[in-house]
Parts: C-alpha cells; structure tokens; sequence
C-alpha cells in the first residue's frame, strides 16, 4: 500500500549544518516531521559537499510522519559570487560590474549545476549561467 502524502515544503539549508535550531526545527516541527531524523539523515548526504553552502532541499512528508527529500546543487549565483571573489552582486547590474569570471569558470559551474538546470546541452547551461553573471553584474572574460 502506498503511503498517504500530506504535503511538501522547500528550505534552503547550509550543507552539513542542518540543526533543530530555527529556522529548521520549527519547520519541520509543526509538519509532524522527526527533527534530530531530518538533520542527521541530511547531514551525510551533503557530507560529500562543501561545508556551509546553501542547499535547495524539497521535502516530501507522509501521514505516517516519514518523510523523502531531494536535495539540489546550490544556486548559481553562490557559484558565482565564489568564482568572482565577490560578497554580492551590483546594485545595479546594468551600470556596474563588481567582478569577472572567466569563460572555463563558467562551464565547471554549468558542469556542476547541469543535473538541476532545464537545458539538454552545456551550450545550452552555460548560456543559463551566463544570464545569471549578468542579472549579478559580473562580468564575463
């Protein structure tokens, strides 16, 4: 028998740190979710990831209280902001540059975000990563 969905929620979560603290715990606390399950189970699949970097999770809850997540690659923009050695993109990004990446910069992030992005080719991924430096005032060389 299959199990009884109740719902789905998104939260961006640092990989590796997920604690019952908010905004995590209460979160999952009034959706009937087992907390200290949650933050061990999602701590070693982000093991593998570097520490702190904000992951996109979707979780999934059942009636039962058991729960499945999905865990996505980090934004493009913290790419990015890493590569160009930035704290935050421009204030206005059509009038100023605050960094620059290099062309093979951008094709390790379309490599590394590819399984999230919607393109079916790296031509097509980078052109997303592109749109994204730009909409941030960084730069391509």
């Amino acid at each position: 028998m299959a199990k009884k969905l109740v719902g789905s929620m998104k939260l961006q979560v640092p990989a590796g740190q997920a604690n019952p603290s908010p905004p995590v715990g209460p979160a999952l606390g009034q959706r009937g979710i087992n907390i200290m399950e949650f933050c061990k189970a999602f701590n070693a699949k982000t093991a593998d990831m570097e520490p702190g970097a904000p992951c996109p999770t979707v979780i999934t809850y059942y009636q039962d209280k058991s729960f499945t997540m999905d865990i996505k690659t980090p934004p493009a923009s913290y790419y990015l902001k890493k590569a160009a050695k930035v704290k935050s993109g421009a204030k206005t990004p059509s009038r100023e540059t605050v960094g620059t990446v290099t062309a093979a910069q951008v094709k390790e992030i379309a490599e590394a975000k590819m399984k999230d992005l919607s393109a079916t080719d790296m031509e097509g991924a980078m052109k997303i990563i592109l749109g994204s430096a730009r909409s941030m005032g960084i730069e391509v060389k």
